[in-house]
C-alpha cells in the first residue's frame, strides 16, 4: 500500500507524478494518432477500442492536472506529453505504412520500359493518353501498398528520371494486381485479418 505521506511528498508530487501525467499523455495522443490513421485507412473495427483506451487515459491525466493545479511540473509533463505523443504516433504510423496508394505518372518519353518493370514487379498498371502543356503524354496509373512505394518510385526514376508523378491515398480498394498476398505480410498481419480493409464499393 502505498502511504498518504508519499502521495504527500515532494518526490511525487514534482517527480514521479508528472511523469506519470507524461506517459498517459503519451500513449493517449499516440493512440489518438493511430485512430485517425485506422479511420482514413478503412480499418474501422478497431477504431472504438482505441478510442476507449485514449479517452480513458485521457482522463486520468487531466483529473491529476486539475487536483493539482498549483503543480507547474504537470503542466509541463501534460505539454510535453501531447508533443512526443504526436511524434510517436506519427512515426507508428510511418512503421505501419498501412493501406494504399495511386501513382500518378505523367510523362512524353517512351514509357514502355517503366510499364514493362512495373509489370514484372507485379504491379498493376493503367496506360492512357493525355495531352499536357507541351504536347502529347503517357498517363500511368498504378495502385500500391505503401510500404511497396519505393519499389515503384525506384523504377520511375531508373526509367523515366524526369517523369512527374504524384501520389495520393486510397480509402478502398477492390480486385487489382499487388505483390503477394494483400492480407499477408509483416508484423501487422493479424490485425489486417481481425479488421479487414474495407472493400471500396
Amino acid at each position: 500500500m502505498i502511504s498518504n505521506e508519499f502521495l504527500q511528498s515532494d518526490l511525487f508530487n514534482w517527480g514521479i507524478l508528472p511523469i506519470l501525467i507524461f506517459l498517459s499523455r503519451l500513449v493517449d495522443v499516440s493512440l489518438g494518432t493511430l485512430r485517425h490513421m485506422f479511420v482514413s485507412k478503412g480499418f474501422r473495427k478497431i477504431v472504438p477500442i482505441l478510442g476507449f483506451f485514449e479517452v480513458l487515459l485521457w482522463l486520468v491525466a487531466i483529473s491529476q492536472v486539475m487536483k493539482n493545479l498549483n503543480n507547474a511540473a504537470c503542466y509541463i509533463a501534460w505539454a510535453g506529453g501531447f508533443s512526443m505523443g504526436t511524434y510517436l504516433g506519427m512515426r507508428i504510423e510511418e512503421k505501419l505504412a498501412l493501406g494504399f496508394q495511386v501513382i500518378r505518372i505523367i510523362t512524353n518519353r517512351d514509357s514502355s520500359e517503366l510499364i514493362k518493370s512495373l509489370g514484372d514487379a507485379n504491379l498493376g498498371v493503367t496506360q492512357i493518353d493525355g495531352m499536357g502543356a507541351k504536347g502529347p503524354v503517357k498517363v500511368i496509373f498504378t495502385i500500391v501498398k505503401r510500404k511497396d512505394i519505393p519499389i515503384a518510385v525506384k523504377l520511375i526514376n531508373i526509367h523515366n528520371p524526369n517523369a512527374f508523378y504524384s501520389l495520393e491515398d486510397v480509402r478502398g480498394s477492390s480486385q487489382g494486381v499487388f505483390p503477394g498476398d494483400m492480407q499477408s505480410g509483416g508484423f501487422f498481419t493479424p490485425i489486417r485479418k481481425l479488421f479487414p480493409l474495407r472493400k471500396g464499393k
